[in-house]
């Protein structure tokens, strides 16, 4: 007996970004702000990081919220509908649910419903991640369009005492659509991680934690529960921590490869570049990265961490959104975008701006 002859997805040679949106919070955070919380100053954080406001969202606003807006945003953008998506994916660290998955919310939120969605964990690195994933689902013929949604809520993770990160991070949420095209759109992802380092950047407590807290509430009869421990010692709920100093190095001396990775794989040379769009980490890190890159004066390069601070998977995609509305003259020509950070995790592509 013969095998049967299977059917398989048509199949798209190129993709593109055909849209992009972006959710900014309304509460902006000053440094005199942040100092009262800290001993510096706004000279120091500004010389140091490049940082003067960062935005915070409010307790009413959650992920979901920040990444439905910055979704809907997109697809006006893309003039596609919610319903003709074939898959969301959301970058993400801070959803404060293990499941159900962000985008599985926000993909019934925006009509595109049944269509796949997941959340993908890679923090600075996590849209350059799932631009990835969405240009390989789009030519392979799995998807027509891809929604990608970097979001964050960091403030609900942040320990304002502490002055390793807690300074440098804001909220807010930026979106792509990718869909085919007929001319190449988006070069191939240069990414990978670095696990020996991942004790670098991450969480002071984990979820098991909060576990035993919750046993050792029950066990004590002047506590009433978990939230009068947590009330007891604030530090006991998970915050962000990082060596910021071996953050910086790998940042300056290894990103800077991994760029120009992801331009010898576009065969494109940094001339051909109208704009840079690094991960929002650091002013001195993104100079530093331009300099080893040598970028000629004719590329624009992103700088939304002064108003916006780190918002980690959200910053490629909200920079780029200011760069391009700020600069409309840069749409359709090429952008080199790289995220890294947390892991250690990395990811860059060259991409023509929608």
């Amino acid at each position: 007996m013969s095998t049967p002859t299977l059917k398989q997805s048509p199949v798209h040679q190129f993709s593109r970004i055909h849209g992009i949106g972006a959710f900014r919070p309304d509460v902006i955070v000053s440094n005199e702000d942040v100092c009262q919380w800290i001993d510096s100053s706004d000279e120091w954080i500004r010389q140091r990081t490049g940082i003067i406001t960062r935005h915070r969202a409010d307790k009413g606003t959650s992920v979901v919220n920040m990444a439905e807006a910055a979704g809907r945003d997109a697809l006006a953008h893309a003039g596609i509908d919610g319903s003709q998506l074939g898959a969301v994916i959301v970058s993400t660290v801070t959803h404060p649910y293990a499941t159900p998955s962000a985008a599985a919310e926000i993909a019934h939120l925006l009509g595109a419903a049944p269509a796949p969605a997941y959340d993908v964990s890679a923090a600075c690195a996590g849209y350059c991640y799932g631009v990835a994933q969405a240009d390989a689902l789009v030519r392979s013929g799995a998807a027509e369009y891809v929604l990608v949604i970097g979001v964050e809520k960091l403030s609900d993770f942040i320990d304002n005492t502490e002055r390793t990160i807690s300074f440098l991070l804001g909220d807010g949420a930026g979106a792509v659509v990718v869909g085919p095209s007929e001319t190449a759109g988006i070069g191939p992802s240069v990414w990978g991680s670095d696990g020996s380092k991942s004790s670098t950047i991450g969480m002071t407590h984990s979820m098991l934690d909060i576990r035993e807290l919750s046993l050792a509430a029950e066990a004590d009869d002047t506590v009433v529960g978990v939230s009068d421990v947590a009330a007891r010692d604030t530090k006991l709920w998970p915050t962000l921590r990082q060596d910021g100093q071996s953050v910086f190095r790998w940042a300056v001396w290894e990103m800077a490869k991994v760029a120009q990775r992801a331009l010898d794989a576009a065969g494109v040379t940094v001339d051909d570049l109208g704009a840079f769009v690094p991960h929002q980490a650091n002013m001195r890190i993104i100079d530093e990265m331009a300099k080893q890159l040598k970028l000629p004066e004719s590329v624009v390069i992103a700088r939304d961490i002064a108003d916006a601070g780190n918002t980690s998977a959200a910053s490629i995609p909200l920079a780029t959104h200011r760069l391009l509305s700020e600069n409309p003259e840069l749409s359709g020509k090429l952008s080199l975008q790289i995220g890294f950070g947390a892991g250690l995790v990395f990811g860059a592509q060259v991409i023509v701006l929608p």
